[in-house]
């Protein structure tokens, strides 16, 4: 007979979820079922389930209670494994779309929280290149975009450090169009740019700083231009004056 954890980690991967809520209906207390083995790291059910990206398993463990709730009906802390990292980082470093966006509309503040390494799903997408994941998590992401960026890892990386890294070269436009620091540095004193995969994502991402820094530009003329500007009077024969 296989135990009722093991056949319930084995409905999750078969994205069966009637049989996962059968199962969890005669085991209850296996509703978040860590996985202890050497490689499970210690992923909850929720876990297994977002990283494969099985939207509607996600769903019931969801309804079901697995990320718990407060006395006030609010999110409770949602489910870490070893590292610290919570299933929605897992699903933004697969890239699940829609797993993404669900776990973003039912607690946005975990898109905020990071691992034991200080990374978050942001960091996650953008160092995979997900450049669908990254714009929903930047659209959900509490106190905006531009804070949420503003976020760096133990080693002083951001997002826009891993989607250049990586060569991402969508996923770096979509950054600095959200106000991602391109001069900001690491622990190392090395920015994005110094961190280029290669000499084409470099040259890409130049021409991006550029472009912002122009349209920047443009912005603080026009402003300047409305403050600066004088306001014409026309009397009652037609004569115009300052």
């Amino acid at each position: 007979m296989i135990e009722p954890s093991l056949r319930l980690r084995r409905a999750i991967h078969a994205n069966d979820a009637l049989l996962v809520k059968r199962i969890l209906k005669s085991h209850p207390d296996l509703l978040h079922n860590p996985d202890h083995s050497v490689t499970g790291n210690a992923n909850s059910n929720l876990h297994l389930a977002a990283s494969l990206g099985h939207l509607s398993i996600c769903k019931l463990l969801v309804e079901l209670g697995h990320e718990g709730r407060d006395g006030d009906g609010d999110s409770g802390l949602p489910a870490l494994n070893d590292e610290h990292q919570t299933a929605l980082m897992l699903a933004a470093a697969a890239g699940h779309t829609e797993v993404v966006h669900f776990l973003c509309e039912h607690d946005p503040p975990t898109i905020l929280r990071q691992d034991v390494r200080g990374r978050d799903a942001i960091m996650e997408a953008s160092l995979h290149g997900h450049d669908t994941v990254v714009q929903i998590l930047l659209t959900w992401a509490p106190g905006g975009a531009q804070q949420a960026l503003a976020q760096a890892d133990l080693d002083g990386n951001t997002a826009l450090h891993f989607a250049s890294s990586n060569g991402n070269l969508l996923v770096l436009r979509t950054l600095l169009a959200a106000g991602a620091d391109a001069s900001r540095k690491n622990v190392w004193s090395w920015t994005a740019e110094a961190y280029s995969a290669t000499v084409q994502a470099e040259v890409y991402l130049k021409g991006l700083v550029a472009e912002v820094e122009r349209r920047k530009q443009m912005r603080r003329e026009v402003e300047e231009s409305k403050k600066g500007g004088t306001v014409r009077i026309v009397d009652r024969d037609g004569d115009v004056g300052d």
